[in-house]
């Protein structure tokens, strides 16, 4: 697995809807998607035996949905820094994303507001592949008001 960006943080005042989020890339092997499937006891064939998700109607293996949940929260963490909380995740799975692909994320800051000393951010996010948009969401995080960019 490779990924090409670094976080930095943001500082949530410096914050305004509309702002795209830092894109995030992810090389999809079958690697990752087996030790996704086995690091979260998703034991199902599909997402480790090419054999059995083939007679199911596959072209190979492909990701689970809690290996998705688990890299859109790195997607928003690593923008938004390590003073960030995701609050809410909402996801829906599109098309498959099978070993070879590579998965693109990108954001949108869509709301924010402020609860006492924390700012809230609402973002609308996507993964997608070749094939098409493999998981859309929205999130909620949080962020310390003073938080200075990291």
């Amino acid at each position: 697995m490779s990924a090409d960006r670094k976080g930095t943080g943001v500082n949530w005042s410096s914050l305004s809807v509309g702002d795209e989020l830092t894109p995030m890339q992810i090389t999809v092997t079958a690697t990752v998607i087996a030790a996704g499937a086995i690091a979260s006891r998703d034991f199902m064939p599909v997402h480790h035996d090419r054999e059995y998700a083939n007679a199911q109607g596959a072209p190979d293996i492909f990701m689970n949905i809690l290996s998705d949940t688990a890299y859109c929260s790195r997607f928003l963490t690593d923008w938004a820094g390590p003073d960030a909380a995701v609050r809410r995740l909402a996801i829906r799975l599109g098309v498959p994303v099978f070993p070879k692909h590579l998965l693109r994320y990108t954001g949108t800051v869509t709301g924010l507001s402020r609860v006492g000393d924390e700012g809230v951010v609402e973002v609308e996010l996507r993964g997608a592949t070749d094939l098409g948009d493999h998981v859309t969401g929205t999130a909620t995080l949080t962020l310390p008001v003073d938080a200075a960019p990291v």
